[in-house]
């Protein structure tokens, strides 16, 4: 069985290779590495389990859809345009305050989106605005968008490696808050202070002559009621669990987009809007839908089953010595399908041993974004440098994340090394 499974596995690395080798997106060679396993696993082209397979994701692919809708139509509203214009008005004269709210404009469109992406496209290129006013370089500017973007797509609520992971050992996705929320948090203060911390006080002129203007109208009551609407139905949700109809994360995004387009001080034109962000989230999608399929074909042939057993059975001192190496890699080779691929067999090693395998998913997740930079997919990296307007290669642009990534690498392990230490967050 185990020789059968290993065939299959050999026949599924052999065709994403060459799929890779032809140029074909990892979306599209993903899905011919599953068919190619479901043919070597003798169950042909099966309709059933490719159908079972593109639904495996369908709830995230919703929370996806809802969320980055929720924050397009808030960035046309000029919401955001609002809230940077307004935070360097008040604070340009004080470097530390300004980086610290910088920090949080970056993080909050990941964090409720789960991805960097998004975080990117929407305050990214604003952001960098201010870094590069406040005397930081393109450079810097650029490693501190990506590394704080990837940060963001890690941290609570939305945690696609967390949910994926998860939902593959039948985990439920609670307790996640506070193992996901500060280490994200302290490591994008740290990495905005280690990258863009020293300097001259922004430019007011300059950057507000930079940034897009915000509608007249526009305030801040308009700009929070829409999250406080949000806020309210995960709150009531929380609270009153049993007395509560479950909405589920996309219809509560709904309904904050809705209170964003009620209370828009511009006319928003949203059919438009929502199908630009079915274009932009295509890739994402498209991602999310074919490692379904493979996971499914992967769990069909017995492959999932060989991989889980031959992580479980490693030695555990060379799984911690390899993970600050192995999660990079894999997300840079399977992007988001890593974590039901490799993270499953990883948090079922680490619940064996005694491990709390909510902290060290928790762990692993803050890892994982690292991999975003490196090809041969690099969408995030390279999605950054565009939207910053860093115009040097691209392997300097590697070397600027390098200090900061080894943090961020170091503290993840060490989540997961002693997560029995740390189970305590689980329950705040």
């Amino acid at each position: 069985m185990f020789a059968a499974a290993g065939l299959v596995l050999g026949v599924m690395v052999a065709v994403y290779a060459v799929a890779k080798a032809f140029r074909l997106t990892t979306e599209l060679a993903m899905f011919a590495a599953a068919l190619g396993g479901s043919l070597a696993g003798g169950f042909g082209l099966s309709p059933r389990h490719l159908a079972e397979g593109a639904m495996t994701y369908l709830d995230i692919n919703l929370i996806f859809l809802t969320a980055t809708f929720f924050m397009n139509l808030l960035k046309e509203s000029g919401g955001v345009a609002f809230a940077v214009r307004k935070i360097l008005e008040r604070f340009h004269g004080n470097r530390f305050l300004l980086l610290v709210l910088l920090t949080g404009l970056l993080l909050l469109p990941g964090a409720l989106t789960g991805a960097g992406s998004v975080t990117v496209l929407i305050t990214g290129g604003m952001v960098a605005v201010v870094l590069q006013a406040m005397g930081v370089s393109p450079l810097r500017t650029a490693a501190t968008v990506f590394l704080v973007a990837g940060l963001s797509a890690a941290a609570p609520p939305v945690s696609l490696w967390a949910m994926m992971t998860a939902a593959g050992v039948n985990m439920p996705y609670v307790g996640f808050f506070w193992p996901l929320l500060l280490p994200c948090l302290l490591l994008s203060l740290l990495t905005v202070f280690l990258l863009a911390g020293k300097g001259e006080g922004a430019s007011l002129e300059e950057a507000l002559g930079r940034l897009p203007e915000a509608p007249t109208r526009m305030n801040g009551w308009r700009l929070l009621v829409p999250f406080g609407v949000f806020g309210l139905l995960v709150f009531i949700g929380r609270r009153w669990p049993h007395e509560t109809p479950v909405l589920g994360l996309p219809l509560m995004f709904a309904a904050a987009a809705g209170a964003v387009v009620l209370l828009s001080p511009v006319r928003l034109e949203v059919l438009r809007i929502a199908r630009e962000t079915v274009q932009q989230l295509l890739p994402l999608l498209g991602t999310l839908t074919c490692v379904g399929v493979l996971v499914q074909i992967m769990t069909l042939t017995g492959v999932r089953g060989l991989l889980a057993v031959t992580v479980v059975t490693l030695p555990v001192a060379l799984v911690f010595a390899s993970l600050f190496l192995v999660l990079p890699l894999s997300e840079a080779v399977l992007m988001w399908g890593a974590a039901p691929v490799l993270g499953v067999p990883l948090v079922l090693l680490f619940n064996t041993i005694g491990l709390d395998p909510i902290v060290a998913l928790a762990g692993m997740s803050v890892i994982w974004p690292l991999g975003d930079a490196l090809p041969p997919t690099a969408i995030i990296g390279r999605l950054t440098v565009q939207v910053v307007g860093y115009r040097d290669g691209y392997g300097r642009f590697l070397k600027a994340c390098a200090l900061p990534a080894v943090i961020i690498m170091a503290v993840g392990s060490a989540m997961v090394i002693f997560a029995s230490q740390l189970s305590f967050l689980t329950g705040i």
